[in-house]
């Protein structure tokens, strides 16, 4: 998810276990902090660089030795794949839960994504797309549990070095952030593509190595399963997820070895899939008996913040997208004298976010009693984001006809998603802890992730109507307008939501 998605909120549920060793300490916390910290890094670092490599990548000429693909194709595999590392967060939490405990989890999901970036380096399109399988999955097994792994080092909950540590993490989530681009997006554009992918996997084998080494610092309560799976419950999900795997795979076989096989036949259904498993959740969750009146109603009221987050996340993640395509293709590698590669634009997010998250943390706490409701930050958030593809649509006029744009257009872009971003993202990590059942208690923040799942296969579906529209003018003010009237809407049922939310503003 983006940067924002930690806050001390996340991990509400860690809460027993074992902290570090007395007097082995990190800035005055537990020693496991810095195996965490630089694990963390480490592990963005080889996110977002082959991150901000992907769509171009797929969309360059195979002449140039990338994909060949349509923007509008390149688009969507992007935007589902970013999708799948969100929804995969589900199943990482059960995992944890379930089978391995958090320690054993990440250790091994940062085994597979070192290995998924190598796939990537292998200059083989089977291998790339296999790459990319391993990278979403093992990121949604580390995603689920790194964080959690941070509270259990605090086995007080009213320990006041808890908000200070995940400021800490934080910090490290955004240093690889910003520094990924300006490494493996610089050598994957202007040396090889297939090298870039493959420095993304040594970020990750040195983060691997760090949290391997590390591992006797962390909490005890780290290497506990909660919730151990019985042997006869755990035959009967492995007999059920071999079937359902060996079926798809007889599946795709056909397709293939008839010839008829296109990328489409993974994007639609992974599409589909992204939309339709949050509609099940909450139908499942709305019909629960368990769950009194008050909870069904803040359940109702969440509906509305799920929907709004997923048109924001919609917009936010075609910025290592469509965007990227424009920062190549239609904007300027030269800033008063000074040139750069275009990969060089996805470093601007984390760095207005380590500026900018402080002054909204003094500003909401200067507001004190004027401080804007959830639902009138989530309506700014909207505003926003659709405004900044107001912007997007502008450039692309000042694009016509092939002129290459200044960068000032994006570093604006980015600035005001930034913003948004700081309207709506950390306020909806923290109401979802709030409005949370108590039967969903540990569930709710997965939910949360499928939002951005949702948005990014709205978007994928979006890529793949507008076909080679996709990153024109009215490509961009079509869903610019979409989070305006979404915006407009929850500022004027702000009132009603509340009263669905019940004692949670």
């Amino acid at each position: 998810m983006p940067s924002t998605s930690l806050t001390p909120e996340t991990p509400a549920s860690a809460a027993t276990g074992n902290s570090s060793a007395p007097g082995a300490t990190f800035f005055g916390h537990p020693r496991g902090l810095a195996t965490l910290f630089l694990t963390e890094m480490w592990e963005r670092f080889s996110f977002y660089g082959m991150r901000a490599l992907l769509a171009l990548f797929l969309v360059t000429p195979v002449s140039h030795g990338g994909m060949g693909f349509a923007l509008a194709t390149g688009a969507a595999v992007y935007s589902v794949y970013n999708a799948m590392v969100y929804l995969l967060t589900l199943p990482g939490g059960w995992v944890a839960d379930r089978l391995w405990g958090p320690k054993k989890t990440v250790a091994v999901a940062g085994g597979v994504i070192m290995v998924g970036h190598f796939l990537l380096a292998v200059p083989m399109t089977a291998t790339f797309f296999v790459g990319l399988c391993f990278i979403a999955a093992g990121s949604g097994l580390l995603k689920a549990n790194i964080s959690t792994m941070v509270g259990h080092l605090y086995p007080d909950r009213t320990d006041a070095r808890r908000d200070s540590a995940f400021t800490i993490f934080y910090i490290g989530i955004n240093l690889g952030s910003f520094f990924a681009p300006l490494a493996i997006g610089t050598v994957g554009q202007q040396v090889d593509w297939h090298l870039g992918f493959a420095l993304a996997g040594i970020g990750m084998a040195l983060g691997l190595v760090i949290y391997l080494i590390g591992g006797r610092s962390l909490a005890a309560e780290s290497d506990v399963v909660t919730n151990p799976l019985p042997r006869a419950e755990r035959n009967a999900v492995l007999r059920k997820s071999g079937f359902w795997a060996a079926l798809a795979a007889v599946f795709y076989a056909v397709v293939l070895f008839t010839g008829s096989f296109t990328v489409n036949w993974v994007i639609w259904p992974l599409t589909v899939l992204g939309l339709v498993l949050p509609v099940l959740l909450f139908v499942r969750i709305k019909r629960d008996r368990d769950l009194d009146t008050d909870e069904q109603k803040k359940m109702s009221g969440y509906i509305w913040i799920f929907v709004a987050a997923a048109l924001f996340w919609m917009i936010y993640d075609q910025s290592g997208s469509t965007l990227n395509v424009f920062a190549a293709d239609s904007t300027k590698g030269t800033l008063w004298g000074f040139h750069f590669p275009s990969t060089w634009f996805q470093s601007l997010n984390p760095l207005y976010i380590m500026a900018l998250a402080p002054v909204f943390a003094w500003l909401w706490m200067w507001l004190k009693g004027r401080n804007p409701s959830t639902m009138t930050k989530f309506s700014l958030g909207l505003l926003g984001i659709g405004i900044s593809f107001g912007v997007m649509m502008m450039a692309q006029a000042a694009a016509a006809g092939g002129v290459k744009v200044t960068p000032l257009w994006l570093a604006l872009v980015y600035l005001v998603q930034t913003v948004a971003e700081l309207c709506l993202s950390p306020v909806g990590l923290s109401v979802t802890t709030r409005l949370a059942p108590r039967k969903y208690s540990s569930q709710m923040m997965g939910i949360w992730f499928l939002a951005v799942t949702a948005g990014d296969c709205v978007a994928a579906l979006i890529q793949q109507v507008m076909g080679s529209a996709t990153g024109g003018e009215v490509y961009f003010a079509i869903q610019g307008a979409m989070a305006v009237a979404a915006g407009v809407a929850v500022f004027f049922a702000r009132g009603r939501i509340k009263r669905l939310m019940g004692d949670v503003h």
